[in-house]
């Protein structure tokens, strides 16, 4: 595992994963690659039209492949889109790697992603499909983890340190086999077309 990534970010929408990884990559001196992104550069379109247009289902696929093709060939900080850890695929690929899990509460999670134009809070009610998106993957979150940081009430500077200290003193990596619990229906919404939430999907 010598070209293994640094480490992989995971956590809700709103937990910060783009802003901590971009910072804790710079600290490290490593690259940093955000998935989401990079499933934009490679489609040619923002995450909110593959969801109007086709659905989660096949984002979801979509999704899937880029994060096995970034795990594989790529090293540093990876950041995955809040989702992706519904994946059976990537589930058995992380409990590989590092694996950073920024914890947010479900109050500040709502508080800073209202109105962001992700796909998956779209509609009346996004602060209730972000109480039930929450019941749903933070118990995955938690099993993948090796490190787990809050970013509540924190500066992205106080949490790089804080991973940055965890990365130094855990195990560079480790093997865990299944099973893997049966998850519940994931959430669906139709996806926005408005918004910086254009290219996130969480």
């Amino acid at each position: 595992m010598d070209q293994a990534p640094t480490a992989i970010l995971i956590g809700p929408p709103g937990a910060g994963k783009t802003t901590i990884g971009k910072r804790l990559a710079k600290v490290l001196r490593v690259q940093f690659i955000d998935v989401d992104s990079e499933i934009v550069r490679r489609e040619g379109r923002s995450i909110g039209d593959i969801f109007s247009t086709e659905g989660e289902p096949r984002f979801r696929q979509i999704e899937e492949d880029v994060v096995a093709d970034v795990v594989a060939h790529q090293t540093g900080v990876i950041s995955l889109g809040g989702g992706a850890i519904l994946s059976s695929r990537t589930r058995e690929l992380l409990s590989a790697y590092q694996v950073v899990y920024l914890e947010l509460t479900v109050d500040e999670g709502i508080k800073r992603t209202v109105g962001s134009g992700r796909p998956l809070l779209a509609g009346d009610d996004p602060a209730a499909k972000y109480r039930a998106l929450m019941a749903h993957r933070a118990p995955i979150y938690r099993d993948l983890a090796t490190i787990r940081v809050s970013t509540v009430g924190r500066a992205p500077a106080s949490v790089v340190r804080q991973v940055q200290r965890r990365l130094k003193d855990t195990e560079p990596g480790r093997v865990r086999r299944g099973p893997w619990p049966k998850l519940p229906a994931v959430l669906r919404s139709p996806g926005s077309k408005s918004g910086s939430g254009r290219n996130r999907t969480e």
